[in-house]
This record gives structure tokens, sequence and C-alpha cells, in this order.
């Protein structure tokens, strides 16, 4: 099912059209996907789903190539899922996704990519910054990757024995120590006039004022292909997770570190500190996280008590925090206490998380129906979605400004 923000065709809705207003307010079954849909994964503007068979099924923007298909691919067709070319030869176990960029694991353990990224995000090499079709990375040949993660233009890839490699645009130390961290992001200004801005001018001048940035800067340093993060070498990393231009690694040992932009505290620290350090997580006991554009999640043991509980720092410009309290500490969004959080996401400016019970509980921008709550009111704290009662919710994930369910048939 999605919902939010159709006019990209990232909902995959039949009766939507590509650049005209179609939301949808409610989740929505979508009609065309095959029946054995396993994972979903939602990028900015355009979502993907792996079936039990190892396909992968693409659709939304394809401005940058993200879908997979050839240039030529009428527009019109955008918002209709079509089965992703070039992956015939593996079995596909997981995908993700980013603004410019698809990224796809086979069963063997390598990682596929394609889409277009002038900042190195492919990884494919110095000066690739196209791939119209999915293309192995084989900068990771013989590694075991399990998870990617990827940001506005910089990315990460943990592998099955913990090791974490990084590549494409690593400003502000986003990428730990690879190249040169004093660098600084002239993205960190345009965002700090976001910050100030209000609620719907914000939404509306974010791409427009990021994109301005990104022209402004000039020789940018990239890191072109997969390289290993050196400084966790001898550290085993269990998950990973990147928002627009930070990242955040969580270690076997509970350890949370995170590096990159810290306009909106989305470091869970109060400077900034280039490179990979500590997340104040001592009253914590993190074991997976998760990041929106600018705001960050980590889902927590309760300590000494049993249960899990979902904690946020970062952005909170409209509620995505769905919390009170300083915005650059984390702490437990109270009103998810109990409720055994499973997994959580983040898009542009709202979240969404399972529960054990199998409900999906939203909060943040309600804007274009992307909370699913069947209306465009912001929520300050998490609502129980009661269009999904009834069904049993396998997984929920947050693209920029649209959401996908995942049910069971």
């Amino acid at each position: 099912m999605s919902f939010g923000d159709g006019s990209q065709g990232a909902l995959g809705l039949a009766d939507s059209t590509i650049g005209v207003a179609s939301d949808a307010y409610e989740p929505t079954p979508i009609p065309s996907l095959p029946p054995d849909v396993s994972s979903v994964a939602a990028g900015h503007y355009h979502s993907l789903a792996v079936t039990s068979g190892g396909h992968l099924w693409s659709w939304g923007r394809n401005s940058e190539s993200q879908l997979g298909r050839p240039h030529l691919s009428p527009r019109e067709t955008w918002n209709k899922p079509q089965k992703v070319e070039g992956l015939n030869q593996v079995k596909i176990i997981s995908a993700f996704a980013s603004g410019v960029i698809s990224a796809a694991i086979g069963d063997d353990g390598t990682l596929w990519v394609w889409g277009k990224s002038r900042r190195g995000q492919l990884g494919l090499g110095k000066d690739i910054t196209e791939a119209i079709l999915p293309t192995k990375v084989d900068a990771l040949r013989g590694q075991d990757i399990v998870k990617v993660s990827l940001g506005w233009g910089h990315a990460l890839a943990l592998t099955k024995d913990g090791k974490l490699f990084g590549w494409g645009y690593y400003a502000d130390g986003r990428l730990g120590k690879i190249g040169n961290l004093s660098e600084a992001s002239p993205l960190d200004s345009f965002a700090g006039k976001l910050k100030s801005s209000n609620s719907n001018t914000m939404i509306e001048s974010a791409e427009k004022l990021v994109l301005e940035a990104i022209e402004k800067e000039k020789d940018m340093p990239i890191i072109w292909q997969p390289t290993l993060i050196e400084e966790l070498c001898d550290i085993e990393v269990v998950d990973v997770a990147c928002g627009l231009d930070h990242s955040l690694v969580l270690c076997s040992d509970g350890t949370l570190l995170s590096g990159g932009s810290n306009v909106y505290g989305q470091l869970g620290r109060a400077k900034q500190d280039l490179g990979l350090h500590a997340v104040d997580t001592s009253h914590l006991s993190p074991i997976s996280i998760a990041s929106g554009l600018g705001h960050s999640f980590a889902i927590c043991k309760n300590i000494p008590l049993d249960g899990l509980s979902v904690v946020t720092w970062g952005w909170n410009q409209n509620s995505q925090l769905g919390r009170e309290g300083p915005e650059n500490i984390p702490l437990v969004v109270e009103c998810l206490d109990g409720e055994m959080p499973i997994s959580v996401s983040g898009g542009r400016v709202h979240s969404i998380a399972v529960t054990g019970k199998r409900e999906v509980w939203s909060w943040g921008c309600g804007r274009n129906g992307r909370l699913g709550l069947g209306s465009s009111v912001d929520e300050v704290e998490p609502m129980a979605n009661q269009y999904l009662e009834g069904y049993e919710v396998l997984q929920a994930v947050a693209g920029f400004d649209h959401s996908l369910v995942l049910v069971a048939g």
C-alpha cells in the first residue's frame, strides 16, 4: 500500500498523473505489483519492491534513471510498477534508494547500483556519474554486503562480517576519516535558512535551496569507489543509516557513532566534531538505527526495565521527532512507550514506525497525506493508523513525502 505525495508517481497508483497533485491520504493498495512482494524501499520520489522470487520492481520519478529503465521510458509510465531490467543473473534479496540512486543486493552478497549522481554515489569509479541499468560495484567484489544506506551524495555499505565501506561526497566527516575532514559543506549555510523558515515556506523551498547550494560547490571532495572506513577496522558494525548529509553507525558493543552536518542537531551532540564520534546514549541501549532528512532514530532497549523505545533527535520543524525537549539530545518518544516498536523510518519531515502488534504509527508533517491518517494535519505525537486495523503489517518505510506499507496477503 502507499500514501502521500503522488506527483512523481511514487505511489504507483493507476489513477495518478505525473506532475499533477495526485495524493493519497490513506493507505491504498498498489494494483499492479506481483502477489509475492517480500520487502519495499522508498527513495525521495520513487519506490522499489523485492519479491520472494528475487525480482525487483520500480516506479516513480525516473529523471535520473533511478528506475533502471531506458531514458526513452515515457514519463506517463513512471507511476506503473515495472520489473527492473538487467538483474536476471542474480536473485535480489533487498533494495535501497536515495533521491537519484537505487541499489540492490543479490543473494551472493553483490551490490548493484543505477541512477545518476555527480557526487560519486554510484561507487563505480572516477568520474562515472550515470548508470542507466543496474551495474555491479566491482570495488566490493569478494565482500558479502548485507545493507546499504544512501544520503544525498554519500553512501555506506555494511558487510556480513561487520566491516563498513563508504564512498561519495565526504565533506564534514560523514564518511569518517576518509579524505579531508576540514572540508565543510556549503549546504550547511542553506540548511540554516530552512531551519528558521516557517513550515510551509520550508517545504516549498527546501529542495530549491539545496539545489542552489549544490551548484555553488566547487571541486567537490569525492571518494569515487567504496573505501574501507579505517577507524572502524577493529570494530564490528551492526547497523548503518544515512540522512541527507549525516551518517549514523551502530557498533556491536552498543556504541552509536555519528558524523557529517550537525545543523539540525542530527548528530546527537552539541559540537560538530568532524568525523565519526559517539552520540550521547549513556542512558540508552540502541539495537537499530534509522534516519530521515535531518532527524535521527534509534530503537533502544529500556534499561533497567524490559521493552523497547523509539529515541529521536535532530530536525523538528514539523514535530517529526514526536516528542518535546532539546532537539540535539536523544530522548524517548513517550507516546510509543509500551508499544514495543520493531522498526522506524523517516522522510523529509515525517516519521513512521511499526510495533510488535504489527500496527503502524506515524507523526510529523501531514501534508499530501504522507502520514496516511486521512488528512493533511500535522501530528505532534505518534498516531495509530486506523485504516490498517485488521491487517498484519510487515514493513513501513518513508520516502521524502510519501510512505509505503507492506501487509500480509
